[in-house]
């Protein structure tokens, strides 16, 4: 771990699941922030520099793909996984289109997206 901690923007509209993964991730070392939907998290963006957004696809206001596009044009440099429980392909491609790094299927185990998070923000 470097001596500067690493970012992490959480956005589920989900309050229970957004809790638990952003206490799980300030336990794990991280500097996390969490949203409850698109507009919150893009924001927050607009703030502040995150090395990754864990995002939820399907959120009420603006949706998991919108933010990821936003992330593309404005602040490419933050890494994006998507959070979803929807085996959806359409939205699998487009999230890939704008640089998503991975997927995640709800219902995850934590020790899953603790080990996705380390392998993405290591292929720095």
């Amino acid at each position: 771990m470097t001596d500067q901690k690493r970012r992490i923007l959480v956005v589920d509209d989900e309050i229970d699941l957004r809790d638990l993964l952003a206490h799980l991730l300030t336990g794990a070392g991280y500097e996390v922030e969490a949203a409850s939907d698109g507009e919150e998290a893009i924001s927050i963006l607009q703030k502040k520099k995150h090395d990754l957004a864990l995002l939820d696809i399907q959120m009420p206001n603006m949706n998991g793909i919108q933010v990821l596009k936003f992330i593309h044009e404005h602040t490419p440099s933050t890494k994006a996984i998507m959070l979803t429980g929807y085996a959806d392909l359409k939205y699998a491609m487009e999230a890939k289109e704008y640089g998503a790094k991975d997927f995640i299927s709800k219902p995850y185990k934590l020790e899953d997206v603790l080990s996705t998070i380390s392998r993405i923000l290591g292929e720095q």
